[in-house]
Parts: structure tokens; sequence; C-alpha cells
């Protein structure tokens, strides 16, 4: 078998493609190295991948057909996790056409040479930020989501409404997992983990919505994500949707107390108006990933926590303290 990882260089790419090497499978990885954030931080991910003889990188930009036909057409993959997007609910205001073109427009390149050249099962990365803001509590797959919060929000349900109409006109055995807030080593430096220690390693203050109080974050770790991943890619038949979550929300506030007590960096805290993209809560329903894929979230928040600053304080800790 075959897995091509689009995004396989970023936080959650780089976990599955380590993982699928893992197990003797051969990867290949596409990525297109964005200024998003530090390329050299992408690259870094991919060391130990790198040196392993069943992997192969592929840099390509997801938005190029001609540059990923090659791709398909050179290794011809058996299956495709397609995790490569532009992110954010925030950062997508300031430009909703880029992430139209990469989140719409590359998965739209990625289904269609899927299509051509008959893989076999077809995964999707979408995002807990499709449910927007309900008071329809846990998150179930079967819930409207015809009301996001964020250009982000509204290409990613584009892409799985997308991955819908492939399957249904050519039968592709296609998989979307709906990620809840994850977390973990190489996590990327704008999301919350990573953002707060920062900050306070570096005495910044940070900035909490709401200070913190009554909102809620449905954590999950990295490598649970992954097994989820893993999971559904694997038993991919007919078109699912699946969430994949830790189901026990934390409370913005409680979280930072854990991350003082666990880095021993006291946090400033700036308090600030809820922004209109951001829904109150994230709690996920994963009781049909659990009965059609065994999918069980394992890691506590505060053993990811500790995970998550260990990795922290090896790997980017020394390079400020170089600084």
């Amino acid at each position: 078998m075959t897995y091509l990882v689009t995004g396989g260089a970023g936080f959650i790419g780089s976990h599955l493609v380590d993982t699928l090497l893992r197990r003797g499978e051969q990867v290949v990885c596409v990525e297109n190295f964005t200024s998003y954030y530090d390329p050299g931080r992408k690259r870094s991910n991919l060391a130990w991948a790198m040196e392993q003889p069943g992997f192969k990188l592929a840099e390509v930009d997801i938005r190029e057909a001609e540059g990923l036909k090659a791709v398909f057409e050179h290794h011809r993959p058996t299956h495709v996790a397609h995790l490569a997007a532009m992110p954010g609910p925030r950062p997508s205001i300031a430009d909703p056409a880029l992430y139209t073109a990469v989140n719409v427009g590359g998965s739209v390149n990625m289904l269609e040479l899927a299509r051509r050249h008959e893989v076999q099962r077809f995964l999707l990365a979408s995002t807990s930020s499709v449910y927007g803001r309900t008071d329809k509590i846990p998150f179930q797959e079967s819930d409207s989501t015809d009301r996001p919060l964020s250009p982000y929000a509204a290409t990613k349900k584009g892409a799985e409404v997308l991955a819908y109409t492939f399957h249904s006109l050519y039968a592709i055995p296609l998989s979307v997992v709906r990620f809840f807030t994850v977390y973990g080593p190489r996590g990327r430096p704008d999301m919350t983990p990573y953002l707060f220690v920062d900050k306070m390693v570096r005495n910044e203050p940070i900035t909490l919505f709401n200070g913190g109080e009554q909102l809620f974050r449905d954590y999950t770790y990295v490598d649970d994500i992954v097994a989820g991943v893993i999971a559904a890619l694997d038993n991919a038949s007919g078109y699912e949707i699946f969430n994949l979550g830790n189901s026990q929300p934390v409370e913005l506030k409680h979280f930072v107390n854990l991350l003082e007590q666990i880095t021993g960096y006291p946090a400033q805290i700036e308090a600030r108006p809820l922004p209109a993209t951001e829904p109150t809560i994230t709690f996920s329903n994963t009781d049909k990933a659990g009965r059609l894929l065994g999918f069980e979230s394992s890691i506590n928040i505060e053993e990811g926590l500790a995970r998550f600053w260990a990795w922290y304080r090896a790997e980017i800790l020394p390079t400020i303290n170089q600084s």
C-alpha cells in the first residue's frame, strides 16, 4: 500500500506520516512549506521520516493540478489522507479568497486525481468549526452545519460537500473526520497551547476571551487524533463523517491554570470580548467513531499538556534562551 498524505510536514500530518512509516507503509508526503509559519519548523517535523526508506517528499502546492498529477502518476497511491489546508478561523477573515482557493480548490484537485487514479480509500480532514455556534450539545455528525462563523469553517464545509459529490458520482470510499482542538508536540505556533506557553515563558501577556470563563474547548491529544484518522482511512466504505474528539470540554481558565502548574510559569491575562468567529463551546459526540472505528480518546488533558511541555522544553525553549 502507498499512502499519500497532503500537509504531511504539518502538526497532525507529520505525526500521521511517522505512524504510517512505523507500521511499514510506503508514504508520500505532499507539502508546499507555506510561510503561514516558519517552514523550518515543518522540515524539522520530517527529520525522522526523511531517514526512512519508505518515505518520499513531493514539494507541491495542492492548488497546482499539474504538479499533483505528476505525483499521482509517479507514486500511484492506494490511500489518500488529505490534511492540507489554510488553517484558523480568525486569519481567514483577512483573506477569504486564499482560503477558498486552497481549502476548496485544492480539495477538488485531490478528489479529481483520486477519482482518475482509482484510489482505494480517501480521507478528508475537516473541523469542529463547521458546527458554528449552537445550543445543541454535544455536537453530532447529523447536526446542521449550515451556519459557519468564518470563511475557514465555510471552506471546510464546502470541501465536505464536494467530497460527498465525488463519492456519489464515482463511488469513492470516503471518510470525513472533524477534528476537535488538537494539541500536542509539534503544535503550530498560532494554536492555543503553544501560543500561551510561549507568551508565559517570555513573560508576555496572553489574551483570554471572556477572561477564560464560560468558554470551553474539547482539547484532543494528537496521538488520539492520528489513531482515529488511520482507522477512518483504512475502513472507509461509502461516505461517512466522524467526530474525533476527547468529549471532555475544558474551560479555558482551567486550561491556563493547568499550564501554570505544569510549566511553573505564571500567566499574565488580558481579557477581551469573544470575537464573532468563536463559539462558546466545542464538545464532540464520538459514539459513531467508537462504534464504527473503535475510536476512543485515551490521553487526558493533564497528561497531554505535560507531554506538550516536555516537547516544548526540549525543542523550543533552548532557542528562546539563546536569543
